[in-house]
Formats: structure tokens, sequence, C-alpha cells
């Protein structure tokens, strides 16, 4: 099939040496760059018509955020490529080690739907800086921006080098079958499952960013407005589609009366209606049918309205809800916010320990105590104390999940070492050194290689 001579052609091109070249690297995140640029009008254009997103929504959650990566690797390529010194053990002295940062070669990233831009070009620019080929397969459930970014690729960057790939799930399950350096893939458990077993076909390593249910703990000590106000603009962000949303809230039981009014407070002020530029729609009918059926109308505490046609769900609180309910078996990726009290802050953190581990944890309290617990206690890939979802803006951060909500992780120097192989190489004098290792071994020899050693 074609994307097979495409791979080969990569395969080839990545041989010539010439991807390891910081000059080639810089170049081509420099011209990515200024294509974003350029097209920005069409880029807010397809999201639009995928998902009603608005262009401030789009720059502030997806175009800044690749920017950004672009600026960060050019910024510090030689950083990042130069290589490092390490100290040398005394049974190798005299010499000297290194370590090198080598890239892996052709690489494939499966990117996701909800936030197609930044969840597809910050994996192929980390994988570009590190000096690497890539083929792109953005997710066809956002159809327009799929094609966007395939276009803006294919007619601008050499197909032996970079290359997008439009198609469905059968495009995907014939790409899982060859041979690749990398695979990166964003999107559900599910399917990262399905992705890592065809890797391990041929010993391919994978980068996995996945879900799970985030969970987001409040308790007396919090600052109970700025609590609301960061937890509902996190929470109904895109509709509720972002894989570390909080998924569900904990709150302690003295203080949910008086903190559900002020979600619903910030809920009516952030004016997330049917037509708002600040909201957007659910992506197609599956998922707004999943989201529907996960509504228990007797628990709702606000919202809950909804309108098939234009594919919109009301932010919604559902109050009085245990673990055993419909809607805390399953991620829910979507604006439906349930809500648990809790009297001891110790039996919530053992509620969720008992959890898979989640893709994000966020916890709002000023006590110290408290704080602690959270980080040593609970597992999961990462999150903040009082505040949601802002741990992604800093590219000093590592993101990425654990267990069950990935494997890996990216985003500024993690994602250089994500797509490159740590190469140790060891460098020794040659002018001379005692026959302690070589045959014929003596009871002598081994005294003084137990002390060496």
């Amino acid at each position: 099939m074609e994307i097979e001579k495409i791979l080969q052609s990569q395969r080839d091109f990545f041989k010539t040496q010439q991807t390891k070249s910081l000059a080639f690297r810089k170049m081509y995140l420099e011209k990515l760059k200024s294509l974003i640029i350029s097209n920005e009008n069409m880029l807010y254009e397809a999201i639009n018509k995928d998902f009603g997103k608005s262009e401030f929504d789009t720059f502030t959650t997806e175009l800044s955020f690749i920017l950004n990566d672009i600026n960060y690797y050019i910024k510090n390529l030689k950083t990042l490529s130069k290589p490092k010194k390490v100290s040398t053990n005394l049974v190798n002295q005299l010499g000297n080690s290194k370590i090198y940062a080598d890239p892996l070669g052709c690489i494939l990233v499966i990117g996701a739907w909800n936030y197609p831009y930044q969840l597809s070009l910050s994996p192929i620019i980390a994988a570009m800086a590190a000096g690497n080929c890539c083929i792109l397969k953005p997710s066809e459930i956002a159809s327009n921006t799929m094609k966007a970014m395939v276009s803006i690729i294919n007619e601008n960057f050499p197909p032996e080098y970079l290359y997008g790939y439009e198609g469905g799930i059968d495009e995907t399950t014939a790409l899982l079958t060859l041979k690749f350096d990398k695979i990166f893939f964003t999107g559900s458990t599910k399917v990262g499952k399905i992705v890592y077993k065809a890797a391990a076909e041929h010993l391919t390593p994978v980068t996995l960013e996945l879900g799970g249910k985030s969970p987001a703990i409040v308790t007396q000590h919090a600052n109970l407005e700025m609590a609301a106000k960061r937890i509902v603009w996190g929470k109904f962000l895109n509709a509720g589609q972002t894989c570390v949303a909080p998924d569900y809230l904990l709150v302690e039981e003295t203080i949910q009366e008086q903190f559900l009014e002020m979600l619903r407070k910030y809920i009516k002020q952030f004016k997330y209606e049917v037509d708002s530029e600040q909201y957007t729609r659910i992506i197609n009918q599956r998922n707004f049918q999943r989201l529907i059926r996960l509504i228990n109308k007797e628990k709702i505490y606000s919202g809950g309205h909804f309108d098939e046609e234009k594919l919109y769900i009301e932010p919604t609180i559902l109050n009085s809800i245990d673990w055993n309910d419909e809607i805390m078996q399953e991620e829910i990726f979507g604006p439906l916010l349930p809500i648990i009290n809790f009297q001891n802050y110790n039996a919530a953190l053992n509620a969720i320990i008992e959890l898979e581990k989640p893709l994000a944890a966020y916890l709002f309290t000023n006590d110290s105590e408290e704080k602690e617990n959270f980080t040593r206690k609970l597992s999961f890939g990462g999150g903040c104390i009082n505040d949601t979802i802002m741990h992604l803006s800093n590219d000093h951060l590592p993101f990425g999940g654990v267990g069950n909500s990935g494997i890996g992780n990216y985003h500024g120097k993690y994602g250089f070492e994500a797509f490159s192989h740590q190469k140790a190489v060891l460098e020794k004098a040659t002018w001379g050194e005692p026959d302690i290792k070589y045959p014929p071994y003596s009871e002598k020899k081994l005294s003084w290689i137990k002390k060496l050693l």
C-alpha cells in the first residue's frame, strides 16, 4: 500500500543522517511555526466546523501550546542535543563517559480529536526536535481538523521526512501492522491497549497518553470561591471533553451546600449557553447519546438541559452520587460533574487509592498536612493543588499518565527524551592498563578485583 512506500522512504531518508543536523531540525521547526501562523484562520474555521470551538479557546488551548513548544525547542535544541558528560568509575580509569541523545528513527503519532491540533502536533514537534522522521495520523472524528493538518503538512514538507495520513479505523489498523521505531498514541485506555499489543509484535516502544477518572478534592480548609471558579473553568472547558478535566468532585460534607451554590454561580457567570462562544458542543451523536444516558434526573442539582440537534449539553451538577452509580464506572468526558461528599479526608484518599490510577488529580486546601498526604499517598499522572489543568502549561513539568492512565510522558525536555535513545559511550585511553582483568586468573587478581568492583 502507499503508506508502506512512504514509511520506506522515511527509513531511507533517516539513514542519510540529515535529520540529525541541528540546522535541519531548526529549519523545519521554524517552517512549521510559520505555517501555523499563516494558516491560523483556516485552522480556526476547521475546528469550529468540527465542534464549535471559538478562536479564543482554540488559540489558548491549542495553537499557543504548539507555538510555545516550537519556540522552546528552537531555543533549547543545542543544550538538549549536546552529549552529557557523566562521571567514570574507578575501574574504567583512564576514560570518560558520555550520554548521546540519539533520534529513534521513524515515528508514528496517532492524535486525538478533543484537542486535535495540540495533541497531534505537539508530539510531532518533539519528535522533529529530536531528529526523527514522522507520520501523523490525526483523529478522523474531528474530520475538518484532520484535513487541515494533513494539507498543511503534505503541501509543505517532503513526505520522506514528515507525512500526514488521513483515514479512519481501517487505515489506523493497517498502520499498526507496520514496524515503526516509536509509536505515540493519545486516546482512550481501550484503544491504547490495542496500540500497545500491535506495537509489541515489533518490539516497538510506545508512549500512551490515556485517561481515567481524575478526582478533585475540596476540603473545609480551601478558599471556596477560588476553588469553585477554577473547578468550573477546568471541568467545562471544551464542554468537559478534556482528558485532565476534573471527572468528579469529593467535597467535605460541612461545606457541601455552600460550595454547590458557588459552583452554580460560576456556571451562570461564565455563560455556558447553547449558542455561546464560551462553550463547545459535543463532538458527535455517539458521544452525545452516551452522556445523556449518564444523567440521573433524580440527582440533578443544576443543569440537565440539552439540545440534540445542536449537540449541546448544559453544564450539569449531579449531587448525592455514590461510588456505585453508573456515572462513576467510566470516564465521563463531557459536561457532567458528579459530587460525592466525605466526612474524613484520609478515608476519601483511600477510596481514590482503590481505583485505577488517574491521569490527573486536584486538591483544594490551604492545610499543609492535607497537601502532604495528597502528594504522598495518591499515585496519578500529574495535577495541581488549588488549581486545575494548568500544570500542562508549564513546559518544565512532564505530562503523562501512570498505570491505566498511560505510559511515558512528554512536554519540554521530556518530549525530546521521549523520542530519543540515551546512547551510552565510554572512551578509554590506550597508553596502558594493568592486566588484572585478563587471563590467566589468580587469587591475587581476584583479591584486587573485589577491592576495585
